[in-house]
């Protein structure tokens, strides 16, 4: 049962990304979706789950951080 608490609480989270318009608060969400699916994913054995969500995960973060970095070399030059 609570297996499956993590698993609807992952999709909430993913899908609730949609609703924000700044880029890099859409994927910070994102990439905690992504960390309650990998989660889900170590938690029911499924290694694709656990792979996928690593990659989503991953490119959710790298991609918030560089926005954050590029805001921040706009503002200083």
């Amino acid at each position: 049962m609570w297996l499956n608490v993590i698993g609807w609480t992952a999709t909430a989270v993913f899908s609730s990304s949609y609703f924000f318009k700044e880029a890099a608060t859409l994927r910070r969400i994102q990439a905690m979706a992504a960390t309650l699916w990998v989660l889900y994913g170590i938690l029911i054995h499924s290694a694709p789950v656990v792979v996928a969500n690593l990659i989503v995960g991953v490119a959710a973060v790298y991609t918030s951080l560089r926005l954050v970095l590029n805001k921040k070399t706009t503002a200083e030059g």
